[in-house]
């Protein structure tokens, strides 16, 4: 059964700017669906469409039996929001924060007060509801936040970045509270974020959006299987070489008759070579671009993980922030990071 029942929905912004271009994806009741893409790939625009926030230009989407185009206050009454920016009045308490929304949802005062126990205790701030939010860690005001998105029972939760900026232990614990909404309340999870970590380990399904289409969807396991084999990441680029693309090229077009590769994407300055054995195709693609006069200044080998499925169906690599350039060696620093 589907919560969310995507139709050809598209965006088309002033001037002919097709923002999203007739997506069609569901997401099914109690899963936590994550949303991936880089800047500008129209996931913001489908999310507000999807909160109804702004109107699609044609298609639709259905959620919770009402549809976005036709009953937009019944799409509202049954989802719940959580932005990346945490939404909390720091000078008011939390039972105080939670009132004045229990109140924006019309909830008499018996139920509201039922259902702000069991969200304290949900997130695990029974004890510390009438401290002034000023006094909270951040992880604290994230937890309240959740809380408060979820007050009027919504069947499906849009979770914006919900970890962002947090301490790698407040995360996992803000994990724990996402899979405990989906597990034990059956509430349906939308979840945007650009850790690839996060959604590996949460998502039940992920859909990739890029240039306003969806290109992929799938488990992360059945993500990572359509690529193939392993990755093999070379730069035959030096810091100071100007015509990094040139040798980039060259590189591909020596390896294009290789049997063990099954498909190759270009970075800025590197090259990803999707491979079927990559121990033995290691040495082998080294032996072919000395041959050729191409020297390979850098060279690293890995099975794929979600960051060389998005770098293979989009060509970009998910940047941690706007305008920070990501290399694959800092995908490498990650990994070695995590694994430690």
């Amino acid at each position: 059964m589907n919560a969310i029942l995507v139709d050809k929905l598209t965006k088309v912004f002033p001037g002919g700017i097709v923002a999203v271009d007739s997506v069609d994806f569901d997401v099914r009741v109690g899963e936590i669906f994550g949303f991936l893409g880089p800047n500008g790939a129209g996931k913001t625009t489908t999310i507000k469409m999807l909160n109804t926030l702004i109107r699609p230009t044609s298609g639709t989407a259905i959620i919770s039996g009402y549809d976005i185009r036709k009953n937009a206050a019944g799409v509202r009454r049954r989802i719940g929001y959580v932005g990346q920016n945490v939404g909390v009045d720091e000078y008011a308490t939390a039972w105080e924060n939670l009132v004045l929304y229990g109140h924006f949802y019309r909830l008499d005062r018996s139920t509201l007060k039922q259902r702000m126990n069991e969200l304290l205790d949900l997130v695990d701030l029974a004890g510390h509801e009438h401290r002034m939010v000023s006094t909270y860690s951040g992880g604290m005001r994230k937890r309240l936040d959740i809380a408060m998105g979820l007050i009027h029972w919504p069947d499906v939760v849009f979770l914006d970045e919900p970890t962002v900026g947090l301490d790698p232990q407040t995360r996992a614990h803000i994990w724990d509270y996402i899979r405990a909404l989906a597990r034990f309340l059956n509430v349906t999870i939308f979840l945007t974020t650009h850790y690839m970590d996060e959604a590996d380990q949460l998502s039940d399904r992920i859909a990739i959006i890029d240039n306003g289409k969806i290109i992929a969807v799938g488990t992360p396991d059945e993500l990572k299987k359509s690529i193939s084999g392993d990755v093999v990441i070379l730069s035959p680029c030096s810091a100071r070489e100007e015509d990094c693309q040139g040798f980039i090229e060259k590189s591909r077009q020596s390896l294009a008759d290789r049997s063990y590769v099954v498909a190759m994407q270009a970075m800025e300055r590197d090259l990803a070579v999707y491979v079927t054995e990559g121990e033995t195709a290691l040495p082998d693609i080294v032996r072919r671009l000395n041959q050729d006069g191409i020297e390979v200044r850098t060279i690293a080998f890995s099975r794929p993980s979600l960051d060389d499925v998005f770098l293979r169906y989009t060509g970009k690599i998910i940047r941690d922030q706007e305008g920070v350039p990501t290399t694959y060696a800092d995908i490498q620093r990650r990994r070695n990071k995590r694994k430690s």
